[in-house]
């Protein structure tokens, strides 16, 4: 809540936020989903509901909650009827039931992420979760990535899909679906490193996306849950 994240992160990372909105709009498209009352915990800058709420129309209640004034400085400038935006504890908070609740990006950074994960589970109906996969091969191999994603965005957890997975169902959640992102393929702005990792990562994902994500890695998991 210092500022420190916005600091590190430069914009609370805005330039992904068109890429992981479409991965989103994907999810609830395969399941024709057609939520109504919209909440993402921990919204940083809003730019992903304000993405969904120029996507998704006119007729929805999108609610963003994150704890950090800095971030919600920024969001607030993007609310309109219909999309709004709470700086404050949103598990604390008294709140709609939701048909959506979304975690985009958002356990890895929390101490008690168990806990967290127990309670969200009671405020809303479907929830989406984005997931970091860091716990791979060459991550763990070269050491120097896992201490730059813990310094540099926070992340004090790191998951495989396994792990992700039977964190969620560990926490009570009914897993609907999964599927890989290709955040070091598609997002925008990619390191010299990332561009030159594409190829060998897009060959190795075609022959066997787990063993890809595992070893390579440069992918992270959405999860739609109950």
């Amino acid at each position: 809540m210092d500022g420190t994240y916005l600091e590190t992160s430069g914009s609370w990372h805005e330039e992904d936020s068109p890429w992981k909105a479409g991965q989103i709009l994907k999810m609830l498209a395969k399941h024709r989903l057609e939520p109504r009352e919209i909440c993402e915990v921990g919204c940083g800058a809003g730019e992903i509901l304000k993405q969904l709420a120029d996507r998704l129309g006119p007729g929805k209640s999108i609610v963003g909650y994150d704890i950090s004034p800095q971030a919600i400085a920024i969001a607030g400038m993007k609310a309109r009827s219909g999309l709004q935006f709470n700086q404050g504890d949103f598990l604390a908070a008294q709140t709609p039931f939701f048909d959506l609740v979304m975690a985009i990006d958002v356990f890895e950074h929390i101490e008690n992420y168990m806990e967290f994960l127990k309670k969200l589970r009671t405020k809303g109906d479907y929830k989406l979760f984005h997931v970091p996969l860091d716990m791979n091969v060459q991550m763990v191999l070269r050491a120097t990535p896992i201490t730059r994603v813990r310094e540099l965005v926070g992340h004090l957890h790191y998951f495989s899909k396994d792990t992700a997975l039977a964190t969620l169902r560990d926490a009570g959640y009914d897993v609907i679906d999964h599927f890989y992102t290709a955040n070091q393929l598609e997002l925008p702005n990619l390191s010299l490193k990332a561009k030159l990792a594409k190829l060998p990562r897009r060959v190795a994902f075609a022959l066997n996306s787990d063993l890809a994500a595992r070893v390579l890695g440069g992918y992270s998991l959405m999860v739609l849950a109950r």
